[in-house]
């Protein structure tokens, strides 16, 4: 992030904001400078993160030959790579069980689906999940997901090894990074938060949050709200 250079403490760069906006009280106005502060740190501990997210050692070898089924045919591991070095895997929650897909995944990939182009600039990326690819076709066009690429992986290998299937059977959300460096392809780095590491009164969610949605709705007072999540259809 800064190498040896020692940093600026964050309330001498919150002092050096100028904006005010019109008839905020004093009281708004220092409340706003001391979460300014706070908000500096939180930048730089994403960063410091981050940092120790890409010093990571080498994962685990990709030894298994996993196939896919795309929307223009067969598929294998290195296919989804395309020209690029990394890979991103979401797993979808759209398994042949469910008789529609996860609101939450969805919600997530329509967003996704408007950066997907970006994206794909720097890395591989690719949707998976268990149901006929048929059905991702068909349910992509729906949703008017012009540019994310959806694979079927009815064998469910991939997704048993990389945790996208819970204990009975149903379907679990994964975001897994793979990398192929010097002719080997290795797992880099996963979501690991769950159930398990949720904190007392929060829904379980991952740092950062992948959604854009909990961003937007967290700089509101309500916040996100404990009882509302994103469905398929709002009515008309």
């Amino acid at each position: 992030m800064s190498g040896n250079k020692p940093l600026t403490p964050a309330a001498e760069l919150a002092e050096k904001n100028r904006t005010r906006y019109p008839n905020e009280s004093a009281e708004y106005r220092r409340a706003r400078q001391a979460l300014l502060a706070e908000e500096i740190e939180l930048r730089r501990r994403i960063e410091r993160v981050a940092e120790q997210r890409r010093a990571l050692p080498p994962g685990g070898e990709v030894t298994k030959n996993y196939r896919f089924e795309g929307e223009r045919g067969p598929v294998s591991f290195g296919d989804l790579f395309g020209d690029k070095q990394s890979l991103v895997i979401y797993s979808f929650m759209f398994g042949p069980q469910r008789e529609r897909a996860c609101p939450m995944c969805t919600s997530l990939l329509g967003a996704w689906n408007g950066e997907a182009r970006d994206i794909e600039q720097r890395v591989g990326l690719a949707v998976v999940a268990r149901s006929p690819v048929e059905r991702l076709v068909a349910f992509k066009k729906e949703r008017g997901w012009r540019d994310l690429k959806l694979y079927s992986d009815q064998t469910a290998e991939f997704s048993r090894d990389y945790f996208a299937i819970a204990p009975d059977g149903s379907d679990l959300p994964g975001f897994n990074v793979f990398t192929r460096r010097d002719g080997k392809i290795r797992h880099f780095w996963s979501g690991e938060m769950g159930f398990e590491q949720a904190d007392p009164g929060q829904d379980p969610r991952g740092a950062p949050d992948l959604m854009p949605i909990w961003t937007v709705l967290d700089a509101l007072p309500e916040g996100r709200a404990k009882d509302w999540y994103p469905k398929l259809d709002y009515g008309t």
